[in-house]
């Protein structure tokens, strides 16, 4: 059988750590090898002992779960750390995953979900719990729509929305029928859409909107 997991865990509050002990200590494939109550307890404990995988809280008195996240992936930059906190607010999120952390779990999580976290952690992989990953999700639809629907300032609304459509593979008739224009003006949009651009025909202005993100569903709906 291979060895157990070592894992070590932060937490300022000495109840949330004894209710993480206690879930591991069932579990045979993990070891808890010790706690902190601070960040700075926590680094020397990573540097004392060397785990498998480190838990930490996000807010603790001394440094941050952040902080403590982004030295200790200086150090070793394949740590696997796993955030547990009660905080899903966007600075949260986005601070532990910029600083490198590799999970990221609500402190309502059950022993289960915690259990099999620590494990894809171990095993390389990544876990951001339910509400966190639909954040996440929300995030780069959000930017994917604003990235999209700032490209090609020079062309107008109008003009940006068939050139969305026509690269979308499009025929000026179906332009035109969910646009509620004539495919006379959906023609004319696009001479001014090809002028504009400075592209010489439908297929290179094709290519220049698939590269600024356009003609691609819309995940918003």
């Amino acid at each position: 059988m291979s060895a157990p997991i070592r894992v070590v865990l932060a937490d300022d509050h000495p109840m949330y750590r004894y209710g993480v002990e206690a879930v591991l200590a069932d579990v045979a494939a993990i070891d808890l090898v010790d706690t902190a109550s601070s960040g700075t307890e926590l680094l020397a404990l990573v540097h004392r002992t060397r785990p498998d995988v480190v838990l930490t809280d996000l807010r603790m008195p001394d440094l941050s779960g952040i902080e403590v996240t982004r030295r200790l992936l200086a150090a070793d930059p394949d740590l696997p750390v796993l955030v547990l906190t009660m905080h899903d607010d966007d600075e949260s999120v986005y601070g532990a995953m910029r600083a490198g952390a590799r999970g990221y779990l609500l402190k309502g999580a059950d022993g289960s979900e915690l259990v099999s976290t620590i494990q894809t952690l171990a095993a390389g992989g990544t876990v951001f719990g339910p509400s966190v990953a639909r954040r996440i999700v929300g995030f780069f639809l959000e930017t994917s729509h604003r990235f999209r629907s700032g490209a090609f300032p020079e062309l107008t609304r109008r003009e940006r929305e068939v050139l969305d459509m026509v690269a979308a593979g499009h025929r000026n008739s179906v332009v035109a029928t969910k646009l509620g224009l004539s495919e006379k003006t959906v023609r004319n949009h696009l001479s001014a859409i090809l002028l504009k651009l400075q592209v010489e025909d439908r297929s290179a202005a094709i290519v220049r909107a698939r590269e600024a993100g356009l003609g691609r569903p819309d995940p918003t709906g």
